[in-house]
């Protein structure tokens, strides 16, 4: 999704005839983003990291579905701003459950994996989407982002987790 809607942002400030625009689209994504990873903090030890992963892709599903329809910078803006609250959220809760989910001898290799498969996930998907939007417009890549973003909310209620000691991982949650 990450990758998809850079393709899209850029394709579509370039669209508008403003491509300098599509760096300051991103961090301002990036900034709502930071604000809810930082109160993250905030939510109760009781609201499990499967429970947090769901309703994170929930909400990515759910808040990029308006990226669609966007035709104008300041729609774009505005967006984007809202939809990078579901970001941090959601890659904090999926690097939580990967340090529960193997052993602590592996921990620096599964976070070396993790975020290995981000930025690969993110470079394959602004390759691919980057040639979509080219070719049918930004919609092309938004729509590849909520296709994405769909995938994972379809996906999540059925993962469950088991820490590395065979315990689901709400269990091993509250220790």
């Amino acid at each position: 999704m990450f990758g998809a809607c850079q393709a899209g942002i850029t394709a579509l400030t370039e669209r508008l005839g403003q491509p300098d625009q599509a760096g300051l689209v991103y961090a301002a994504m990036g900034v709502t983003s930071e604000v809810a990873g930082l109160c993250m903090a905030a939510v109760p030890a009781r609201v499990g990291l499967t429970t947090r992963r769901r309703a994170a892709t929930a909400a990515a599903c759910a808040l990029s579905l308006p990226l669609l329809w966007t035709d104008a910078l300041p729609a774009l803006y505005a967006t984007v701003t809202v939809l990078g609250v579901a970001y941090a959220p959601h890659l904090i809760t999926v690097f939580g459950l990967t340090e529960r989910v193997v052993p602590p001898a592996r921990l620096a290799e599964a976070m070396a994996l993790a975020t290995s498969a981000l930025v690969g996930g993110q470079t394959l998907a602004v390759a691919v989407t980057g040639r979509l939007a080219e070719s049918y417009g930004p919609a092309a890549a938004f729509g590849a982002a909520s296709l994405a973003a769909a995938l994972a909310c379809l996906i999540a209620p059925a993962a469950r987790p088991e820490s590395y000691t065979g315990r689901a991982v709400e269990e091993s949650d509250r220790l």
